[in-house]
């Protein structure tokens, strides 16, 4: 008696199958590339080419704002500013979280211009409400750190109905800067944003499905993509602004072992420890970005360890995806509404 078999046919397009491959192609591309560059040893290797003197500029009387500053990178880079005599405004959602964070850069720093400004970077309605009261102080905004932001595994929609890593990487940091063009513009031409992106983004094109409506939400993945976004609206942005007089930067702080990589990617900040970069590993790219004479950078353009990057893995195909910036501008304006 034979026995009984059982056949299984799987169809998929010549399409699907392509953009499999491609998808993992690209995330295989950037772990070789992370695991050579990103990591402690990484920043060791690349600091041999890092000038002290780069680093040793006063800014008395700069006023910078930094999204995210209790902990991690953004603490880092507020301290860093504080250290060097700017006058800082620490952007926290956490109360109790900002004033220990503001205690401890004052007391470390000796500055006493390091304030605390709380907001919920996932509300368009909180990021609206401060930027109202931060335009009452009528002060320059020399340099604007957008460094908050958050990976969530699991699929979580704000109170205002966006879904949540959205919400705070990609609205957030879109309604924050928008906001703040006016006061960056009294600071011209010296004025700069700053966006603190992720490697994580050379595994994702840039699309049109921001809150990850279609297929099996995938945290990492989204992530990924709004990281994507904000680089490509740090292109935008120079463009749009380009005769304002402020320049707009995006980076990679590399992989740091902060307390939102602890929490977010136990795994990998296992797998990796030892070898993970300081915060203030992370964050010197950020310093440095806002230290340069404007004439060494170039607006628009993404950095790492000191210098311009590429945005854009060999064999990724990305790069045409950026061309979908100008439509997700017109989503986001219409969503913060603003006009």
């Amino acid at each position: 008696m034979q026995s009984p078999t059982l056949n299984f046919r799987v169809q998929i397009s010549p399409t699907q199958l392509s953009m499999f491959l491609l998808k993992k192609w690209r995330v295989a591309a950037f772990g070789v590339y992370g695991y050579m560059n990103f990591t402690k040893n990484g920043f060791k290797e690349h600091s041999k080419n890092f000038k002290p003197e780069d680093m040793q500029a006063r800014i008395e009387g700069k006023n910078c704002v930094v999204t995210g500053a209790n902990a991690g990178i953004g603490y880092a880079t507020a301290e860093g500013l504080a250290s060097r005599g700017a006058t800082v405004y620490m952007v926290c959602r956490s109360k109790e979280k900002g004033e220990t964070a503001l205690s401890a850069i004052r007391s470390k720093t000796g500055n006493e211009n390091v304030h605390l400004e709380l907001c919920d970077l996932s509300s368009i309605t909180e990021i609206k409400s401060f930027a109202n009261r931060f335009s009452l102080k009528n002060k320059p905004v020399h340099v604007l750190v957008n460094n908050a932001g958050v990976l969530e595994n699991n699929r979580l929609i704000t109170s205002e109905g966006f879904e949540l890593n959205f919400a705070v990487n990609v609205l957030g940091t879109y309604t924050i800067t928008e906001s703040m063009v006016p006061l960056l513009e009294k600071a011209a031409p010296d004025a700069r944003v700053i966006t603190v992106s992720s490697g994580g983004m050379y595994t994702a094109h840039l699309t049109d499905d921001l809150e990850f409506n279609s297929g099996s939400f995938d945290g990492m993945e989204q992530y990924a993509r709004n990281k994507r976004v904000q680089v490509a609206l740090t292109e935008k942005w120079s463009e749009m602004y380009k005769e304002k007089g402020i320049g707009f930067y995006s980076m990679h702080p590399g992989w740091a072992e902060t307390p939102g990589v602890a929490k977010s990617m136990p795994s990998f900040n296992e797998r990796f420890a030892g070898n993970l970069r300081t915060s203030e590993e992370g964050a010197d790219t950020v310093l440095w970005l806002a230290l340069q004479p404007k004439e060494k950078l170039v607006s628009g353009s993404f950095y790492f360890d000191r210098a311009e990057a590429p945005k854009h893995l060999k064999f990724a195909a990305t790069a045409a995806s950026h061309a979908r910036i100008d439509p997700i501008v017109d989503v986001l304006r219409s969503m913060a509404n603003l006009r």
